[in-house]
């Protein structure tokens, strides 16, 4: 009995030894689930293979079973939860985005560059509609992008007013959530390109990664304090990667302290984690089209990766009743409060068409002519001489606001809505506007040489033809350029003369970043009809109207087009006519076509480089020469 009372013994005694050990090595496991750039698509996209991504109501079916499976997983997503769909008409007066956020269940978002589009007055009506409606919604992180504050230089009514509406809905910098058996310290960035894509958001941007840091150590000392416990440190950021590099890779490497990055803004698939340094960055694809799910292992001074994956939206998923039930109303009251000032409806036929346009990436990934590019400004054109009953010279539209293509179906005012949801303010207006021969000439070279600065610039045109060869001087690429007629006459462009132009606000507005853009070397001046120069801010007061005085937009314009073709797509938009003509030369009659001031300058260089180098040449060999006699 003693020998076994002393093994028995020394099993507890070795046990008590270990248990410390087998304490401090404990591992628990958390999950984060995500999404970004939603863009108002409450409803399915219906893909080009023919099946379906996307759709609230099948998300929520994916998340609910996530959720059981970890009753304590986050909810998170990293902005542009708005402006993508007809949902988002009810922005500013009900904010059906952040409230559908708030049935599904998110702890937290950003506010996205697209969030600000309605400009400050309309965020900050959305907020207090949120708040006011006394449903749940998330919570608003945001960091660094912020109004001016009372007494610095400038701060107004509108800063005063935004400052009111944050505090009204609770927009903190960041938060601390307690999650079962662990806290998450989450806070919210804004990024550069989102800036430059937010020109009026009506906020200064603070430096992403000094903010970042900043905040970082304030969440970890507060976490410490209230719970003697290390956060797990998220980042909820409009920023963005692209191949792998990008705002939010970098702002990786400059800030210690964070864990995970979920990074909107670019619209990126990540199939697996960037890893930088000791911090995880994830992207799972915009519209809705994948739940992202990140699961960690966590130990006491330590996160590290333990499962992530991207589960697909589809045509497979059963929707979630309740949610799907919420959509469905939410229809209903587009149709009522918006749809029915232009006498359409939500599902509404437009068309029976049997083109394959090409897809937004294809569109957008070469300088080319497009012909859903044709499409949509051929619809402006067409739209505003039958409203003012005036010939329009020129209409143009840009690849920063077509975000979908024309499926190959029977095409709904749905469909056309989300192709052309873009605008800053309003739902992508149509503006009327003059240029002179000579500005327009100057749009056209936007299309030729500011493409490869700015994607977004690239132009689509009706009522013109033109061409440029790519291998020309920059900002002298365009080598022909003429107006085209609607009986396909060709006319040319006068540079004194006034030519009435229509454009989206959005491009209206994005013509005033060419001069930024092109290093201050081409600048493009909008003009009234007495040819005075017009104000960015002044071009709302230049929104054509139809007869009931609803302004005209660019999806209402489209839809009408459509309609008037009588069910089945113009054959003309089969194939391109020829109005854009893209092409590389070297031969010198290509090169020095109407040349401009660009390239006489560059051969101007070139010729007096030559000149140098040779006569140092000849120096050289003169001396060389006269060496040689010497000797």
């Amino acid at each position: 009995m003693k020998k076994w009372l002393k093994c028995l013994l020394g099993i507890i005694l070795f046990a008590g030894m270990i248990a410390p050990v087998c304490a401090e090595s404990h591992t628990d496991e958390v999950t984060i689930l995500f999404t970004h750039d939603l863009h108002s698509h409450f409803l399915p996209t219906l893909e080009a293979d023919g099946g379906e991504s996307g759709g609230y109501a099948r998300l929520m079916t994916i998340i609910h079973e996530q959720k059981e499976a970890d009753p304590d997983a986050i909810l998170v997503d990293a902005g542009d939860f708005s402006m993508g769909s007809l949902f988002q008409s009810a922005y500013a007066t009900s904010a059906l985005e952040l409230r559908m956020m708030g049935a599904m269940g998110y702890d937290a978002t950003v506010l996205g560059n697209h969030e600000f589009d309605y400009l400050p007055e309309g965020l900050v009506s959305m907020l207090n509609a949120a708040k006011n409606s006394g449903e749940s919604v998330p919570a608003i992180l945001n960091a660094n992008y912020l109004p001016l504050s009372e007494g610095e230089e400038g701060f107004d009514e509108t800063d005063q007013m935004l400052w009111d509406a944050f505090k009204n809905y609770g927009v903190q910098e960041y938060m601390l959530l307690e999650r079962g058996n662990h806290i998450f310290a989450l806070f919210g960035i804004f990024g550069y390109d989102s800036d430059d894509n937010s020109p009026n958001s009506g906020m200064i941007l603070d430096d992403p990664a000094e903010t970042a840091q900043r905040v970082v150590n304030e969440a970890i000392e507060e976490c410490m304090a209230l719970y003697n416990q290390q956060p797990i440190v998220v980042a909820l950021s409009h920023s963005g990667t692209s191949g792998g590099e990008g705002e939010d890779v970098e702002l990786a490497k400059a800030v210690t302290g964070i864990d995970v990055i979920v990074s909107g803004h670019s619209h990126t698939t990540l199939k697996e984690p960037i890893v930088v340094n000791d911090t995880m960055i994830v992207s799972a694809g915009q519209y809705g089209r994948n739940l992202g799910v990140l699961k960690l292992n966590v130990e006491e001074d330590s996160v590290s990766l333990k499962e992530y994956a991207l589960i697909a939206v589809d045509e497979t998923i059963e929707e979630d009743e309740r949610i799907a039930t919420l959509v469905e109303s939410y229809k209903t009251k587009v149709e009522q409060d918006y749809l029915s000032k232009y006498g359409m409806t939500f599902d509404q036929v437009l068309i029976d068409n049997q083109i394959e346009f090409e897809t937004v990436s294809q569109v957008k990934s070469f300088q080319h002519e497009s012909t859903l590019g044709n499409l949509f400004s051929d619809a402006y054109k067409w739209m505003i001489e039958e409203v003012t009953g005036e010939t329009v010279d020129m209409a143009v539209t840009a690849n920063g606001v077509i975000r979908e293509t024309m499926p190959t179906r029977k095409i709904s005012v749905s469909d056309v809505f989300n192709a052309s949801s873009l605008g800053v303010g309003t739902e992508g207006e149509l503006i009327l506007i003059y240029l002179t021969g000579k500005d327009l000439k100057t749009v056209l070279e936007i299309d030729a040489s500011v493409y490869p600065l700015m994607k977004v610039a690239g132009l689509y045109c009706s009522g013109v033809q033109y061409s440029y060869n790519l291998n020309r001087m920059i900002f002298n690429k365009v080598d022909t350029a003429m107006l085209k007629r609607n009986d396909g006459s060709l006319e040319t462009i006068q540079d004194d003369q006034m030519y009435k132009v229509v454009a989206g606000m959005y491009a209206g507005q994005m013509l005033g970043q060419v001069n930024e853009k092109s290093f201050g070397l081409l600048s493009v001046t909008p003009r009234d009809a007495q040819g005075n120069p017009i104000a960015p801010d002044e071009l709302v007061n230049y929104v054509v109207q139809d007869k009931n005085g609803n302004p005209v937009k660019e999806w209402y314009a489209i839809s009408s087009y459509l309609l008037q073709m009588n069910g089945k797509m113009d054959e003309r938009y089969a194939s391109i006519d020829g109005r854009k003509v893209v092409y590389s030369s070297l031969n010198p009659t290509d090169l020095l076509r109407n040349a401009n001031g660009f390239t006489y300058a560059l051969i101007g260089i070139v010729t007096g480089l030559c000149a140098l180098i040779a006569t140092v040449v000849w120096l050289i060999i003169h001396k060389r020469k006269k060496s040689t006699r010497t000797a």
